[in-house]
């Protein structure tokens, strides 16, 4: 059997509203034959304060760094609303770099934000299944 590709991921996620983010990671670490490699920056390793004019700078620069390398970007859709500026962000450098982007609609969600579905190479449920089928259609 020939080994299984390592995907490089970028995974949208706010500091203080991660508990999706990290559903989302139980999600992929617990699927059978799926090899990721995480490049966000965790809640518990923040880049600095980004109210300030350096601090959007800096992580800026950071989440260019993150997202240059990786093979796909995946934004969960729920948190759009509260934290637009870094999505938007985060969604204008993917596109720099044309990674394609996966939107992820959080269970039980009906409703996802225009942003995030014009972006999206695709958007998909909250499963397994959906969600690593994606990022392996998309992934180069």
């Amino acid at each position: 059997m020939p080994a299984l590709k390592t995907y490089d991921l970028f995974i949208s996620h706010a500091w203080a509203y991660n508990q999706a983010y990290y559903k989302l990671i139980d999600l992929l670490d617990t699927t059978p034959n799926l090899y990721f490699r995480n490049y966000s920056v965790p809640n518990h390793d923040p880049v600095l304060d980004p109210n300030s004019s350096y601090g959007r700078d800096k992580l800026t620069r950071a989440l260019d760094a993150q997202i240059r390398p990786v093979n796909c970007v995946v934004i969960i859709s729920g948190m759009y609303a509260t934290y637009r500026y870094w999505i938007d962000k985060e969604i204008e450098i993917a596109k720099r770099y044309s990674k394609p982007i996966i939107g992820v609609v959080p269970w039980g969600q009906l409703r996802t934000p225009l942003n995030v579905q014009r972006a999206a190479s695709e958007m998909v449920r909250w499963n397994a299944s959906s969600i690593v089928s994606a990022i392996r259609r998309h992934s180069s």
